[in-house]
């Protein structure tokens, strides 16, 4: 069932199995406002299992990397704004992975990490990624980082 995200009244809906939804929530919520400010584009999630190509084609990217993660993906999104393609995965143990894929050729692509506050860095990032932190009155301390997509998906 797809949820319309509410950045004013941030709820752990389709997170409750996250150890941190609070905070995952909080991510979330953040995102939401991000994209309702830049584009008026509002963000909607679905539970990972009712669209797994979703899934299927973050993970695509992830292995350029050589990254699999064994976490359970909770929900995830996908959209289109401004000639560029987005999509989201929020994991249970609190991480956020997103694409930002230009569908224009020489744009920007990208996949950004984003680990909840109170979440530990999980071992595949220990040693290959700095995190920058960030405040966030919505999710508290937001870690991110980020790699640049080489490969054509």
């Amino acid at each position: 069932m797809a949820y319309k995200v509410d950045f004013k009244t941030v709820s752990t809906v389709g997170l409750e199995s996250s150890p941190v939804a609070p905070a995952l929530a909080g991510l979330r919520a953040n995102e939401a406002r991000y994209f309702w400010n830049k584009f008026k584009h509002e963000f909607v999630t679905v539970p990972a299992s009712e669209a797994p190509e979703i899934l299927k084609w973050i993970e695509t990217i992830l292995a350029e990397r050589e990254m699999h993660f064994g976490y359970k993906p909770l929900e995830v999104t996908e959209f289109v704004v401004e000639g560029t393609k987005w999509a989201y995965v929020f994991y249970e143990n609190g991480l956020a992975v997103n694409v930002l894929y230009s569908l224009d050729d020489g744009g920007k692509r990208a996949v950004g990490f984003k680990l909840s506050d109170g979440m530990a860095v999980p071992a595949e990032f220990e040693g290959k990624f700095k995190f920058a932190r960030q405040r966030s009155k919505l999710a508290g301390t937001i870690r991110g980082s980020f790699f640049v997509i080489k490969g054509t998906y």
